[in-house]
């Protein structure tokens, strides 16, 4: 969970950053195709050929492209239709399709994690705003592909890197993760892509530096090996303890028109989910995946 945590207090920021700094300024396919490429800069070096079964490098590729590359195309065009609370706010389903998609990969389907997430969700939810703008809907379901995308990724890595059996670290294989990300980021640059919209200040460079080798570079490595140590419903809930982290970052240092005390009591409900899933959700679904695996 230590790793889960970590990025979650890394990522806070990423959301204003991104609304304040780069939407509506710089060209988001560039924003998207900068932040994969910085974050590949820091694994490829460490990247290992040898001992590397294909199968599981075009998984990773795939993984990266699906969880990174594809998200970053939905995530950056929300920006230009919402604010940054409205992106966190939509961000709520994301636990369900973590559930979800677990789930499915193993072939199983256990209710009690869905207990967990709708809690999560519920808290999320509970965290309102002002100030709805017309486009609401066309956000709400750009945001709603990133979440699926991210979901995806983080779930099919988990469950690659549970089913490989090649004995390597795993920062010498996350590389491909960042070659198929920078694949999906070039394609969707060079067709959509407009290059009199490209950082101008020094302020747009640091911050897409910022979110490229450290946000992206270290935060997904981090928190991937993360998602690797935990149970499915414990990495729902850490999905939207982003929500209330970045807003918190969002009223502290930009100053939003966020309700205080709905963002306390939805954060408050969030990390009850928490808990919750560790003392009481947790046992009974192990209790029923060894019950259906007797005969």
């Amino acid at each position: 969970m230590g790793y889960l945590y970590s990025v979650t207090l890394l990522w806070a920021f990423s959301f204003s950053l991104i609304g304040v700094y780069l939407a509506g300024q710089v060209d988001s396919w560039f924003s998207v195709l900068m932040r994969v490429v910085l974050a590949g800069v820091v694994f490829l070096p460490f990247l290992k050929f040898k001992g590397v079964p294909k199968a599981l490098a075009a998984k990773l590729m795939a993984i990266g492209g699906i969880q990174l590359g594809l998200m970053y195309c939905f995530y950056y065009q929300s920006f230009l239709l919402l604010s940054v609370p409205e992106v966190l706010l939509f961000t709520v389903f994301t636990p369900i399709y973590v559930t979800l998609f677990y789930d499915f990969l193993k072939g199983r389907f256990s209710p009690w994690y869905l207990v967990t997430a709708a809690i999560a969700v519920a808290g999320a939810a509970f965290i309102k705003f002002a100030g709805i703008n017309e486009q609401f809907l066309t956000g709400f379901l750009v945001v709603q592909g990133a979440n699926v995308c991210f979901a995806i990724g983080q779930v099919g890595y988990k469950y690659v890197m549970e089913k490989s059996d090649v004995e390597l670290p795993q920062h010498t294989i996350f590389g491909y993760f960042y070659i198929g990300a920078i694949i999906v980021a070039t394609v969707a640059f060079a067709l959509m892509g407009d290059i009199n919209k490209l950082p101008t200040t020094t302020t747009q460079w640091v911050v897409l530096t910022y979110l490229g080798v450290i946000a992206s570079g270290l935060g997904y490595f981090i928190w991937n090996r993360g998602a690797c140590l935990v149970n499915a419903g414990a990495l729902a809930v850490m999905n939207n303890l982003l929500v209330p982290a970045g807003l918190i970052v969002n009223i502290v240092i930009w100053n939003r028109d966020v309700d205080v005390a709905r963002l306390s009591i939805g954060g408050a409900i969030i990390l009850a989910s928490l808990v919750i899933n560790e003392i009481w959700v947790k046992p009974r679904a192990q209790a029923q995946y060894q019950g259906s695996a007797n005969p």
